[in-house]
């Protein structure tokens, strides 16, 4: 019997019990859409999460100084010093944060204070949209210039350029010189709300001595390691202690989410895939019950013929389509829950295509693996046997 007379007959089978073969096709269709679903959102929570630790910059190391006794600061020399010469840097820029109220003619806004350097920029990779970034003199001779964020300047000045006005933070005036290019929420809150001033400035406003905080950006992800084992060696002779210091490396961070990320949505993948199992065995019971009504037929074309490759062959197919069917329909309904899912919880849903191709193999090796049994029972029925079933 050829392939065609095959499919053919698989597909009378089918279509002679719509409503239970669209009942076995459920179950895979469940797996399936299962699989799918959760790998979709696992992934988009996966770059959602990767993008915001990303936004605070690539190859980034933050280090926190807690100080012993009264010595719980550096001043902007000692930053500068600490990580001269050593290789692999990018940039370096500390940092003094608060808040403030900034204000310009009846309209006022609170808002983030940032004090940073020049090298701000190469460190958080944030170019203004408009205007100038800081410049070394105006770190150096406590310029009282300022670089606004998207929303503070929708705010107090709505559609008018603010470059070249005067604004007042917390009762002090700086010049607007540049407006920061969009870039929305990160961990720490909307960058979008922030105010950049120097840091020398910084410390006079908020009547700060020395920074507790510095970024250093490196050149590549090689030479992170490298930049903070030096660090870390530089502030030990420092401090004499090394709980007088933190080094948080994003790029370990990032590993650690991305390891934790994949080893959970292969954890929920699993569990998914046992609905994919159960399917499978709705297929294998409806198949059996296949055999028992069809015996007759069997035996009838065993007799006239048919070899027990050939009915075996049909059965495989028969189960085979209603798994492949079923994979298709539940990459479809997978796809549609993950964008509804997403939706709510508000992160992107990512589709997988190596995922939903594995899914649509595993949901038709489901059904060629649990369509063995029944088709070697149908084909080692005996025809006078079979022929004599009532």
């Amino acid at each position: 019997m050829d392939f065609a007379t095959t499919v053919k007959m698989g597909l009378k089978a089918i279509l002679s019990n719509k409503l239970r073969s669209a009942l076995t096709i459920l179950g895979v269709t469940i797996g399936v859409a299962a699989v799918i679903g959760v790998v979709a959102v696992a992934q988009g929570s996966q770059r959602q999460v990767t993008s915001q630790i990303e936004s605070l910059g690539t190859y980034l190391l933050t280090v926190s100084i807690r100080g012993r006794g009264a010595d719980r600061v550096l001043t902007y020399d000692e930053v500068m010093e600490l990580t001269a010469g050593i290789d692999g840097i990018a940039g370096v820029s500390p940092v003094v944060t608060g808040s403030a109220t900034a204000k310009y003619g009846t309209h006022k806004y609170d808002c983030s204070l940032l004090g940073v350097n020049e090298q701000y920029a190469i460190v958080r990779d944030m170019k203004p949209e408009r205007g100038r970034f800081f410049t070394q003199v105006d770190i150096s001779t406590r310029q009282k210039v300022a670089l606004l964020g998207q929303n503070v300047v929708t705010e107090l000045f709505g559609l008018s350029d603010p470059l070249g006005k005067e604004i007042k933070l917390n009762g002090q005036t700086f010049v607007v010189i540049g407006v920061l290019a969009a870039r929305g929420g990160g961990l720490a809150g909307s960058e979008d709300d922030q105010v950049l001033i120097p840091v020398t400035s910084a410390e006079r406003l908020m009547g700060r001595r020395g920074v507790s905080t510095f970024y250093i950006k490196g050149q590549d992800k090689e030479s992170v390691g490298q930049i903070s084992a030096a660090v870390s060696n530089r502030l030990y002779r420092r401090f004499r202690d090394e709980e007088a210091y933190r080094i948080f490396d994003q790029t370990q961070m990032l590993q650690t989410v991305t390891n934790i990320s994949q080893t959970l949505t292969l954890m929920l993948a699993s569990i998914a895939f046992i609905s994919l199992v159960v399917g499978g065995i709705g297929i294998m019971n409806i198949m059996l019950v296949s055999v028992v009504e069809r015996t007759k037929e069997i035996g009838l074309r065993k007799a006239i013929g048919a070899t027990r490759r050939d009915i075996m062959r049909q059965f495989l197919f028969e189960s085979t389509m209603l798994s492949g069917i079923g994979g298709v329909v539940g990459i479809i309904t997978g796809t549609i829950l993950a964008r509804g899912i997403a939706s709510a919880i508000k992160v992107p849903a990512i589709f997988p295509w190596a995922g939903a191709g594995i899914a649509l193999g595993l949901a038709l090796a489901v059904g060629i693996g649990f369509g063995i049994y029944p088709a070697r029972r149908a084909a080692n029925l005996q025809p006078i046997e079979a022929l004599r079933t009532e």
